[in-house]
C-alpha cells in the first residue's frame, strides 16, 4: 500500500499545503495511524478513498493550526476553498491520473520511457533529441511505439484521454 500510493499522496497532499516536506510529514502520518491501527480494508477502492480523506484531512489540520495564528480574512478563504468538496474531487482524479500514467509508462521499454518522460515534462522533440543525443526521426518513432503500446493499457480511462492529445501531439 505504501509503495504504490505514497507518492502520488504526497503530491496531493503539496496541492493544500505547498510544502514539500509538510506533505511528507501529513502522509507519513496518516500510515503510521493505519500501521498503529492495524486498519484493514476490505478492497482496493476502499483503501484509496481512505487514503486520500485522512491525508486531505490532515492537511487540513495542518492548515487550521497555521491559519488559526494569522486569522486573515484572505486565509479564511482560501481554507474554505481548500475544505470543499469540488477541490477534493478534482485533486484525487489529477493525482489518480498521473497514476495511471505512471504505471502504464512504466511498462514501457527503456528508450521509449526516457523519451515519454521527457515528453511529459513539456520537452519537444527537437529538446528530447538534444538532450538524448539521438535523431529527431528516433523521437518520433519511439513516441508512435509507445503510443501503440500505452493505448490499450489506457483504452479505458476517460480522464487520460487528454493527456494522450497532449502527449502525441507532435509526433
Amino acid at each position: 500500500m505504501y509503495d504504490t500510493f505514497y507518492i502520488s499522496l504526497c503530491l496531493f497532499a503539496n496541492k493544500y499545503l505547498n510544502d514539500a516536506d509538510l506533505s511528507k510529514d501529513a502522509v507519513q502520518e496518516v500510515f503510521i495511524k493505519i500501521w498503529e491501527n492495524k486498519t484493514q480494508f476490505k478492497n482496493r477502492n476502499n483503501v484509496k478513498s481512505y487514503l486520500y480523506t485522512s491525508v486531505k484531512n490532515k492537511a487540513l489540520d495542518y492548515l487550521k493550526n497555521t491559519h488559526l495564528k494569522t486569522k486573515s480574512d484572505q486565509n479564511i478563504e482560501e481554507l474554505k476553498h481548500l475544505e470543499s468538496d469540488s477541490f477534493f474531487s478534482r485533486e484525487v482524479v489529477i493525482e489518480e491520473t498521473f497514476r495511471m500514467l505512471e504505471d502504464a509508462v512504466n511498462t514501457l521499454p527503456k528508450r521509449c520511457k526516457s523519451i515519454i518522460e521527457l515528453s511529459l515534462l513539456g520537452y519537444k522533440n527537437e529538446q528530447i533529441s538534444e538532450t538524448l543525443l539521438i535523431s529527431v526521426n528516433t523521437v518520433k518513432a519511439q513516441k508512435r511505439i509507445a503510443y501503440t503500446k500505452l493505448r490499450p493499457l489506457l483504452k479505458n480511462h476517460h480522464s487520460l484521454t487528454v493527456l494522450y492529445s497532449l502527449l502525441f501531439t507532435y509526433l
